[in-house]
């Protein structure tokens, strides 16, 4: 591809990412799953993507923001959801090289900043430590084992889906 269409391939990648987050935070949403001190959204099984391409960061991070947004969330939780996905999708990027690793950064990231998110913008009440738990556990179960399913089933489409032959 040339310098102008795989910029295009990347933004229209990076939509298309975005959108899909956010109608899988939807159906999440339905089942009471999206937000709380327990959440396990299917949108976060799109944080392996990064190990696939950089286009998935602003992906990520924009979706994020508009299903905080468009579910009703608190400015806070909108601003530092956003930033948990953020640094959770630039990690996964990061650790690339470690298959194994692509779930870690969005699962630490989501189960260190979510809490305080939910203790200082909804006032819930229960200990940060707990929530930690809570949150960790979904994150476990949407990144660590959804996730991980996704990578490994798009791992042999790779070099075409994502149109790079580092991954093959």
């Amino acid at each position: 591809m040339t310098g102008k269409s795989n910029r295009i391939f990347n933004i229209v990648f990076a939509a298309m990412i975005a959108a899909l987050y956010v109608a899988l935070t939807f159906v999440s949403s339905a089942f009471g799953l999206a937000s709380g001190v327990i959440q396990v959204r299917l949108s976060e099984v799109l944080t392996v993507l990064p190990y696939f391409t950089p286009a998935a960061i602003p992906g990520l991070a924009i979706g994020c923001l508009l299903s905080n947004w468009l579910t009703g969330c608190s400015l806070p939780d909108i601003i530092f959801g956003t930033v948990a996905t953020l640094i959770g999708a630039v990690g996964t990027y990061l650790l690339r090289k470690f298959k194994w690793m692509a779930p870690v950064p969005p699962i630490v990231a989501n189960m260190l900043i979510v809490p305080w998110v939910l203790r200082l913008s909804y006032g819930v009440p229960d200990s940060i430590p707990y929530m930690m738990a809570t949150v960790g556990t979904g994150e476990v179960i949407s990144c660590g084992m959804l996730g991980m399913a996704l990578l490994i089933a798009l791992k042999p489409v790779s070099g075409t889906l994502f149109h790079n032959d580092a991954m093959k």
